[in-house]
């Protein structure tokens, strides 16, 4: 019997599969704690979902209708968009429900994680100050419009982390050859943003990118250079920019590598950057959307909903873990740097 079949059964038992032996107690806490709360919602589930199918036929159902009565017969393309708005209208009431049951089912499956992790957790955090030094090392651009989500903080042995989603826009206006203006907020970046505190300072600056073929040439910024990594795997997938050469080889080892790649596939996002910078390593990956329950057209208490939440910390808590253990092979400055 699968898992996700489990997860239907009162009283079946809990596997989280392959996770690190820090996370083995985390069954009780399913067991006692978060599965009985999902199920007292079960039933609430089951109805929201029979609603949300049934308006969706609905509601496609008037979107043909208009279709044809508008452009087949009429003749009147704005009758098929008036009709077709209808029936959005109609699909957007029926997932209202299920909508709403997804954030509490979130909140319940969430917050008793992070508290047995000692974590904070905020979904709606107002602004998250830190998105200004991802700002300033490069890793997000410039924006005008921001909103923030799901934001995690805590401490990993004595490193200092927040985890959060960040939506940032650009405005942009337009003027035609009449002269009048249109303005429209574009998309800039949306993804995780991760901030690690190590309390000690780097001794230089290091950028991590994603290879831009062409644009390699363009460098990370003044008073940097290409950094040579240690594994040509990971040359072909990433470039790397330094102040200091002999703190970047130190850091940037193919165990951090192959976490930095792991971290796109856990995270369901790209495009990854992440820089070394004063004693803080700041990491954006565009796309992905963390700590959501998954489907609410299963059970609730299907157990690859902890799964997946539990390799969402772990991957985090590998960056950390592999960054403390280069830093502390790295030996002191004898000079400077080449």
């Amino acid at each position: 019997m699968s898992e996700r079949d489990q997860g239907s059964l009162p009283g079946a038992p809990l596997s989280l599969g392959n996770l690190p032996d820090e996370f083995k107690g985390f069954d009780r806490i399913y067991e006692q704690e978060i599965r009985p709360a999902l199920l007292a919602r079960e039933t609430e589930r089951v109805a929201a979902a029979k609603k949300a199918i049934q308006t969706r036929w609905i509601g496609g159902a008037v979107i043909v209708g208009g279709a044809l009565l508008g452009l087949a017969v009429l003749k009147m393309p704005f009758v098929a968009i008036i009709i077709a708005i209808i029936g959005f209208g109609v699909i957007g009431w029926g997932n209202m429900a299920i909508m709403k049951l997804a954030g509490e089912a979130k909140a319940l499956i969430v917050e008793p994680i992070a508290r047995q992790l000692s974590l904070d957790f905020v979904p709606a955090p107002g602004t998250c100050e830190s998105i200004y030094r991802h700002k300033e090392v490069g890793v997000v651009p410039g924006w005008d419009r921001s909103k923030f989500e799901d934001l995690v903080a805590g401490k990993r042995g004595v490193v200092d982390f927040e985890l959060f989603e960040a939506h940032l826009e650009e405005k942009r206006t337009t003027t035609d050859s009449k002269g009048r203006t249109q303005t429209t907020w574009v998309t800039v970046f949306r993804g995780q943003c991760l901030r690690l505190d190590f309390h000690k300072t780097f001794y230089g600056r290091t950028l991590v990118t994603r290879d831009a073929g062409f644009f390699n040439r363009f460098g990370g910024g003044k008073g940097m250079q290409r950094a040579g990594l240690e594994d040509p795997r990971f040359e072909k997938i990433f470039e790397v920019y330094t102040t200091d050469q002999v703190e970047s080889r130190y850091l940037l080892t193919p165990d951090l590598m192959q976490k930095l790649v792991d971290l796109e596939d856990v995270f369901r996002g790209g495009k990854l950057k992440a820089a070394f910078d004063g004693g803080e390593m700041l990491i954006t990956v565009q796309g992905g959307n963390l700590f959501e329950p998954g489907s609410m057209f299963r059970p609730l208490d299907s157990a690859d909903r902890v799964q997946e939440l539990l390799r969402d910390f772990a991957a985090v808590f590998g960056i950390i873990d592999a960054v403390t253990a280069g830093r502390s092979r790295m030996p002191p400055p004898t000079g400077p740097q080449s």
